[in-house]
């Protein structure tokens, strides 16, 4: 797996749990309480997120950490 590809998976997959919601950036960055230029360094992966911030992510969005980590 080339480096930083989690962090792409990771991007794309938030990206597209925004989406599915009709939610912007701004909208989501609200809900989870971060910045929205933080929600777009995430979806573009460029953030080098901690697992445990991977856990309070998906926890906040009421899914699997496992399922953002997805290709």
């Amino acid at each position: 797996m080339p480096e930083g590809e989690l962090q792409r998976a990771v991007g794309r997959n938030l990206r597209r749990w925004r989406q599915a919601r009709n939610m912007s950036q701004e909208q989501l960055a609200e809900l989870l309480g971060y910045h929205r230029t933080y929600v777009g360094g995430i979806e573009r992966g460029e953030r080098n997120l901690s697992l445990q911030s991977l856990e309070q992510l998906a926890e906040r969005l009421g899914t699997d950490a496992l399922a953002l980590l997805r290709p």
